[in-house]
């Protein structure tokens, strides 16, 4: 008998064949309990205890660095449409980060609810990575400095340098009378 059969009248029953759930090798002999290439355990290939298929939603969970998905929730691009956006949050994705969509604020037409711009929010501990993933994929520009501008900042730099310049001007008219 070969290894595996079954002592039954028809002959010899098929070795029963182990398969990786992860990268999906198939083993035809019994002998590895966990996979060379990534080490998961095996699992049966087909029959009676054959496993499960893994759905979409779990095999992109399995993607998710756990590490990259603590702190609050943060915008790091935004996109013109759904697609562009499912795109987006595919390439964070394939890097480990977890992300999600949001409709922009600003754009809320009932007809076109599918439509529209929408956010990618990541969570806190992502955002380094996010950028980075972005940045390599041309989606974002860099900022000068690494940070984004703040606009009030920006506003009240900009105020702050009218009034010296307002203030030299007046101190020349002055001088000159």
């Amino acid at each position: 008998m070969t290894r595996g059969a079954t002592g039954s009248a028809g002959g010899a029953a098929p070795v029963q064949r182990l398969a990786c759930p992860s990268c999906g090798l198939v083993f035809d002999e019994p002998r590895e309990r966990f996979c060379p290439a990534c080490g998961v355990p095996l699992v049966y290939a087909h029959g009676p205890h054959a496993a499960w298929t893994v759905s979409e939603r779990h095999a992109r969970a399995r993607k998710v660095k756990p590490q990259l998905a603590e702190g609050k929730l943060v915008r790091v691009v935004g996109a013109s449409n759904v697609a562009e956006a499912e795109f987006i949050q595919a390439l964070l994705l394939e890097e480990g980060v977890p992300s999600l969509l949001r409709r922009s604020a600003g754009f809320d037409v009932p007809d076109f609810l599918a439509a529209g711009p929408r956010d990618v929010l990541v969570p806190a501990s992502a955002v380094r990575t996010a950028r980075e993933v972005l940045l390599q994929a041309e989606l974002i520009r860099p900022v000068a400095g690494g940070a984004p501008v703040d606009p009030v900042r920006l506003l009240a730099c900009l105020l702050v340098a009218l009034a010296v310049g307002a203030l030299l001007v007046w101190v020349v008219t002055a001088v000159l009378r």
